[in-house]
């Protein structure tokens, strides 16, 4: 008895049109409920919420994503697939786990006014603002690398990567940078 299998999907024949969905709502979304957050703080208080350590688990989950960045890129131009895809899950996983807690942070406390004068305010106001700028893009790009890498669209996912690693590293890394310039004024 012979059996008729279908024939394999191809990674780029639009059956994974719902995941591109996906990722382009999350793309979307994600850097609206942050942005409602800043503009509304007190929405979601809880009262009594302890986030106070919240601030330096960030700047931990930051560099900790900024590492794994590196590694994977390294990895990569080491033609080694394996752990390429091992430090870049990672990666992808810590700044999961960064946005949540973010979130959640942000959700809890009002905005921590920077009281630094002269040129390092101009220094600060520029790493944030680039910053957050690059934050609101990242999301849709690491959403839509992560998708052409696990469709094994190669092709789309290098193109894809060439933008997404530099911008995602420079927010790991502004990020912690961010973090420590601010730190002295958390109250």
């Amino acid at each position: 008895m012979t059996t008729v299998s279908k024939p394999a999907l191809k990674p780029d024949n639009g059956s994974y049109t719902k995941y591109k969905v996906l990722a382009a709502a999350l793309g979307t979304i994600i850097p609206v409920a942050v942005a409602i957050l800043h503009y509304f703080p007190n929405t979601f208080r809880i009262e009594g919420a302890q986030v106070k350590m919240l601030p330096a688990v960030n700047a931990v989950l930051n560099s900790l994503t900024a590492v794994l960045l590196v590694a994977g890129y390294y990895f990569i131009r080491q033609k080694n697939v394996i752990r390429h895809r091992t430090m870049m899950g990672l990666a992808f996983l810590m700044g999961s786990f960064f946005l949540v807690s973010y979130v959640v942070y942000h959700s809890q406390v009002p905005s921590t006014k920077f009281g630094g004068v002269g040129l390092i305010r101009s220094v600060y106001y520029f790493f944030l603002l680039t910053h957050i700028t690059l934050a609101a893009v990242t999301v849709a790009l690491v959403l839509f690398t992560l998708y052409f890498a696990l469709t094994q669209q190669f092709a789309k996912h290098r193109r894809i990567a060439r933008w997404t690693f530099p911008i995602w590293l420079y927010v790991s890394v502004t990020g912690v940078i961010v973090y420590f310039m601010i730190s002295p004024y958390y109250t």
